[in-house]
């Protein structure tokens, strides 16, 4: 019972049921009168919240930052601080993961040309079905556009398998500068070694248990977990990879990136417009994809 909404419904409660005078409701709830008696002069603003409140639950995992640019891009011209105000007025808060703790320093990146294809990140994330079974995905991310590459779900994937996906990926986007990995068995089995070799791209392994050296994917993996697989129950192999090359393509075409200045993948210079490759062609996305104007801007919210 923290705001004066709440306060005014239970000065009103206790008149009602229990025949006490405003003056001492007030007085048990500690609240001052002045703000009971209140009555806003704002508009009501019904459907603005309705329409905050169906977005919100289409996309649980969005906070408001990403909700005001959304409603953006359908015509609400309503400014950030109200839609923040909104936000906190409906209960929209999402709920922070417990963070882990971060080792103290800095650290030096690896400093690469700003441009698509200068570098591309691999890595595996792990999943289960219904029944208990467990598959996996090979994630590809470009370092400097952000968008998924690829996103191959199978309950299996070897090395030589990860090469076949790359040569494919390579005809469609063209060469990389780089790869970067970690040295998991199948991204440093002999047939990627070949691959590579072949193919003339440097490849890199980060230190053994230093995640960190491989951030963009890693963060791109905690996207999908955050936003996809922890929100899905999948109960087949086809299913899994219809939901992942939905979410995939919303991602890159959709999803508002903090990182791009709240901008697409799709976007930005040298990235491919077509949906991530996964190994059958799915229906369009379900997701309604509008790329926003370049010139929205946003405004940090009043402390509270």
């Amino acid at each position: 019972m923290v705001g004066p909404a709440a306060k005014r419904d239970a000065v009103a409660h206790l008149k009602a049921f229990m025949g006490l005078s405003e003056r001492r409701a007030c007085q048990i709830i500690s609240a001052d009168r002045k703000m009971i008696r209140y009555r806003s002069c704002r508009p009501p603003e019904v459907e603005l919240r309705m329409k905050q409140r169906d977005l919100a639950n289409q996309r649980r995992r969005f906070g408001y930052r990403r909700l005001f640019i959304v409603l953006r891009r359908e015509g609400e011209r309503s400014g950030v601080n109200r839609i923040y105000r909104l936000y906190r007025e409906e209960g929209l808060s999402v709920r922070k993961r417990k963070a882990r703790r971060r080792a103290a320093g800095t650290r030096a990146p690896i400093l690469v040309e700003a441009k698509a294809n200068a570098r591309w990140s691999l890595d595996f994330v792990h999943d289960q079905f219904a029944c208990g079974r467990r598959f996996r995905i090979l994630n590809v991310v470009d370092d400097v556009t952000r968008e998924c590459l690829a996103a191959i779900p199978d309950t299996s994937i070897s090395g030589r398998r990860v090469a076949r996906e790359l040569t494919t990926l390579i005809e469609r986007r063209g060469k990389p500068g780089m790869i970067v990995s970690d040295n998991g068995t199948e991204l440093s089995s002999n047939a990627i070694l070949a691959w590579s070799k072949d193919h003339k791209v440097e490849w890199n392994y980060i230190a053994p248990g230093k995640p960190m050296q491989n951030g963009y994917v890693e963060s791109f993996n905690g996207r999908m977990r955050d936003e996809l697989l922890n929100e899905s129950l999948f109960f087949r192999l086809d299913h899994a990879r219809s939901a992942i090359a939905e979410w995939a393509d919303d991602y890159n075409n959709f999803r508002p990136h903090s990182s791009l200045g709240y901008q697409t993948p799709a976007i930005m210079p040298g990235s491919s417009p077509q949906p991530a490759p996964t190994l059958r062609n799915v229906e369009a996305s379900r997701f309604h994809r509008l790329l926003p104007p370049r010139h929205l801007a946003y405004q940090k919210p009043p402390r509270l």
